[in-house]
Order: C-alpha cells, then structure tokens, then sequence
C-alpha cells in the first residue's frame, strides 16, 4: 500500500489554505471574535469509504496548534450515513477558516476510496483484483492512489519509472523490429531495467501469444469481451499475470473477473469518482 509523507500532506494543505484564504477570512475575522471557542463535527452525509482524514486534521492544526482532534472513524472504515467522521475543538475561527479545505480533501479522498470499495464488492469471491491506473488529477496521483487501497484496491504503477508498461503505440514505434516488435521490446526492456517488472499490452490472441512467448511478466488484455477473455487466459497458462482493462464498469466488472483474470484496472475509480458528502456541523 503506498503510504504519504506527512510533509507532502502539508505542503498540499498549505497551498490549499493559501488559495482559499489569500489574505485573510473577511467574514470570520469581521464575526468572530479571537477567542472564541467552539466544538464541531466532520459527519457523513450518506455512505462512504474513507480516506483523507490526514489532511482534515493538518488543516486545522496549522491554523491553529492548540485545536484538539479526535478521529470518530479511521481511513478504510465504512462509515454509514450521519456517522461522525471526526471532531475538532478549539478556536473557533480555526474550524471556520479550514472547514472548506478539510472537508475537499476528504470528500475527494473519500469518493475515490468509495467508488473502489464498490468495485472492489462487485468481484468479491474471484481471484481478481482491483487495479487503478494513472488517470489521475495532476498533482494528486499519490493521494488518489492512497485512497484507492483505502477503498480495497491496489496500487499499479505509481508512474512511468516503477514498472515497463509496452502499450500498443510502443509496439507500432517498433513496426518491422525482429524476430517481432512484442518479443524485441521485451528483451530491450530487460536488457535496460533487468529489476523492473515487464507488462505488455495485447490488443489480439496472436499479440498475447507473442507476450507470452517473450516472456513477459504481466499482460494486459485491452478491451475484450468475456469470452476473449477466458481463451486468453487458457492461452496464457499460467506463464504471466493477466490484467484485463479498458470498457469495464460496475455492470461488467463481475463477468470480465470471472474469466479468471488476476488483475481489472479501472480508471474510473480515480478519473471519474464524485466528492461525497460530509458535512462539518457545530454543536
């Protein structure tokens, strides 16, 4: 699972408080006297996965050291509708200012945790799992990526450096390379990253035979059906990982994990995932 820094959740929250701040929170500076002292909520609004509750509690802290936090919940927990997520006591305009920023990065978190743990639920009893990908907001892929394993997924490549990824446009650039461009591409990338795992893109029957036969260590079946699907991984045999991708939804995903894949990546679980609904309320 890839864990965060807690460096580099504050530096995200601080960009983000001073985006939203600037220079200063006219309201609550003009109502709110300093020492004001006040008890509020982080609630769940419907159901969720969490994730992200880090950066809730950096945000509030670095507006104000002496706030007093207790998590009501934990990141991967299941928290029902009107479920307590967190609670925060303290200066008053501390929980006012950082309430908006606490609570998108934990909405945004949470919703990527969500849509995975309903993917994940839609394949329970198979041998496959979920993968994410790397659509993902700029600038956030670790996050995201931290909050799909939040939600029961696991993580692919982080980026382009961690794992040899021949896709499809790869293979034309190497149109005419021998013995065949699948097989030439392999060995070059064993030959430059001997450490690194080895997945090809197969678009054809003929294209998996050919990973296979190059040896490669994980090959991703791109947007075949179910019945492909199952005569790829016979064809395969054990030699490599399978992974299927691209098309797959919520209404697909049980039969593409059935084929006995061992891997579905989903872009939509980062791409796609709404912020979900947490509210912040005092009391």
């Amino acid at each position: 699972m890839l864990t965060l820094d807690p460096e580099e959740i504050r530096a995200a929250v601080r960009a983000a408080l001073h985006e939203d701040i600037g220079g200063g929170d006219v309201t609550t500076l003009a109502c709110i006297p300093p020492d004001a002292q006040a008890v509020a909520t982080m609630n769940a609004r419907e159901p969720v996965t969490l994730a992200g509750l880090a950066f809730a509690e950096i945000a509030f802290q670095d507006l104000s050291p002496n706030v007093r936090l207790r998590r009501l919940a934990q990141d991967g927990n299941a928290v029902a509708a009107g479920g307590g997520v967190l609670e925060i006591r303290g200066s008053a305009r501390a929980i006012l200012t950082a309430e908006r920023v606490a609570l998108n990065f934990v909405q945004r978190l949470s919703g990527v945790a969500t849509a995975t743990a309903l993917h994940v639920a839609a394949i329970a009893g198979t041998r496959a799992a979920i993968l994410d990908t790397r659509k993902t907001t700029p600038g956030w892929r670790r996050f995201e990526k931290y909050a799909v394993a939040c939600g029961g997924g696991t993580n692919h490549r982080v980026g382009l450096f961690d794992l040899v990824l021949i896709k499809d446009n790869h293979l034309a650039a190497l149109s005419g390379a021998a013995p065949n461009p699948v097989a030439a591409a392999v060995q070059r990338a064993r030959q430059l990253y001997p450490d690194l795992r080895v997945e090809v893109e197969a678009d054809t029957l003929e294209q998996v035979g050919l990973a296979a036969d190059a040896g490669a260590d994980i090959i991703l079946l791109d947007n075949m059906p179910p019945a492909t699907l199952r005569e790829a991984v016979a064809l395969i045999n054990g030699r490599a990982r399978t992974e299927a991708s691209g098309g797959v939804t919520l209404h697909t995903i049980r039969a593409i994990a059935e084929t006995g894949v061992d891997f579905i990546s989903v872009g939509a679980i980062t791409h796609s995932a709404r912020a979900v609904d947490l509210g912040l309320d005092f009391a």
